[in-house]
């Protein structure tokens, strides 16, 4: 992602439907799993509002390659600690002692996507959670992801396969983000067919009207409660296909 990119995150996250559905669909989960005052580190946290809205419950660190995106994040929360750097073995170094690896919407963008997660596992200890969010469906492929600088978009097999033979189990794997995805398939076709984003700098994405905004939010935010059956065990499946794809893994050994 380039600065005009995160930029636009930084501009619209705290209000845009996506954003907040999201951050209330990963918070619901990780309350769901761990008690408060447990260890959260937030790998890839952009401009820091995923990681910011756990700091009331959480002890929390977010990990930011991106220069452009570490400065955004500071500014806009201080309360909260980010470090950054090309080298992610300032946070490798405090796994032992960290309770849950938070990859919101970040392997798409790492080349060598298993080797990341292997890594992490590799130095978490047993009972360590690693909550996942990825895009989902190759069909849905446009120029809002070559803009974020994706190199893909999963399948469940192909999501499924970044932990394959690793020491964890999982507790939740399942699309989201599926009630509205007509709606999505339709904005990236046309937008595949017209060669371009329809949103702001080169991404599908753009504040909409406010009580559209908030029926977005209530649509999408209502799907937490499905994957929360699911990870207690109340439901058998999850949606049959979505915008994005969500797993919940814990270290077993």
């Amino acid at each position: 992602m380039q600065l005009a990119q995160f930029e636009v995150n930084d501009r619209l996250e705290r209000t845009h439907w996506w954003f907040t559905a999201r951050r209330k669909i990963l918070r619901d989960l990780i309350a769901e799993v761990l008690p408060p005052g447990s260890g959260v580190v937030d790998i890839g946290c952009g401009t820091g509002a995923n990681l910011a809205s756990l700091l009331d419950v959480y002890r929390c660190t977010g990990y930011e390659p991106s220069d452009d995106a570490l400065r955004l994040a500071r500014e806009r929360h201080p309360a909260a600690n980010f470090v950054g750097g090309g080298d992610i073995r300032c946070v490798l170094s405090e796994a032992g002692t960290t309770d849950m690896f938070l990859l919101a919407d970040v392997l798409e963008h790492v080349e060598e996507d298993r080797r990341l997660l292997a890594d992490l596992v590799r130095e978490s200890r047993p009972g360590t959670f690693f909550l996942l969010t990825v895009p989902a469906d190759p069909a849905l492929w446009s120029p809002h992801d070559v803009s974020h600088g994706h190199f893909r978009r999963y399948t469940s097999r192909t999501f499924r396969k970044l932990w394959q033979g690793l020491p964890v189990s999982s507790l939740l794997v399942s699309p989201f983000n599926a009630r509205l995805y007509p709606l999505v398939w339709l904005q990236r076709h046309v937008n595949r067919l017209r060669g371009r984003a329809s949103g702001l700098a080169d991404t599908d994405v753009s504040l909409p009207w406010a009580p559209l905004n908030k029926l977005l939010f209530l649509i999408f935010a209502d799907e937490s409660r499905i994957l929360l059956e699911l990870l207690r065990g109340a439901r058998k499946r999850g949606y049959r296909r979505g915008v994005s794809l969500v797993a919940l893994l814990r270290r077993t050994q």
